[in-house]
């Protein structure tokens, strides 16, 4: 399913390094709340939920829903700082028919091999008019992500990612429609220094893809900048929403 294997190292290095702050998180929960109306007694399902820190802030925003962690390896589901997270994967989830009010799906659509599959899969616990709220970097959108400056190779790895235009063909053949596709910028680290080292070639699978010498090339760029260069690390990656 993956596009690079996440065994102990790969989980550690997601969970140390991937998680984003508290305080970080409001223009995700704005985002979100366009598209995602929560009531008492809704469930929403964290699908690749990897180390689990999207399920925690759900939890946190909107503890009257019943949040639901899923992901297909071992070692996130062990990793992960929220408990239980159940075995499944996009096209086997462990959901009876019509019972999810909505799906979110965060840096993992690449890792789905066969996303008519998911998608007919979604469909089908999913209810009717409910969404799936898609946060991923997108082929051929890499400018307002800063690890693309520094390791410029990776760009060819993006590009090997689906599209928002294939993506949302692929969940078309399932009966889905697009509701909404916009960037959401966030807070990555609070200083380039931050970023340069707490960096880990693990959690990014753009990076595990690139060439050893790519990589030693983009960190000793990342470093040079950081010692210069002050200001909070702003990217911005894309919320697609279907329905």
């Amino acid at each position: 399913m993956a596009l690079i294997p996440y065994g102990r190292a790969e989980a550690a290095a997601f969970e140390q390094t991937r998680h984003l702050r508290d305080e970080d998180l409001a223009g995700w929960r704005a985002a979100i709340s366009r598209y995602f109306h929560p009531r008492p007694g809704m469930r929403l399902l964290d699908l690749g939920c990897g180390t689990g820190s999207w399920t925690r802030a759900f939890r946190d925003w909107w503890p009257e829903l019943d949040v639901v962690a899923v992901d297909p390896s071992a070692a996130m589901r062990e990793r992960a700082v929220i408990q239980p997270v159940l075995p499944g994967a996009a096209d086997d989830i462990p959901a009876a028919d019509a019972s999810l009010d909505g799906i979110w799906i965060s840096t993992v659509i690449h890792h789905i091999a066969d996303l008519q599959a998911a998608a007919r899969e979604i469909r089908r616990v999913l209810k009717p008019g409910a969404p799936v709220l898609i946060r991923s970097a997108f082929a051929g959108r890499h400018e307002a992500i800063s690890l693309f400056h520094w390791f410029p190779e990776a760009v060819e790895v993006l590009d090997r990612y689906p599209s928002i235009a294939g993506v949302e063909a692929a969940f078309a053949t399932a009966g889905f429609t697009t509701a909404g596709c916009e960037p959401v910028p966030q807070v990555t680290a609070a200083s380039l220094a931050e970023a340069a080292a707490g960096l880990r070639r693990e959690a990014h699978t753009p990076l595990r893809l690139i060439s050893d010498e790519a990589y030693a090339a983009g960190v000793a760029r990342l470093n040079e900048a950081a010692r210069t260069q002050s200001g909070a690390v702003v990217d911005a990656l894309d919320l697609l929403v279907l329905r």
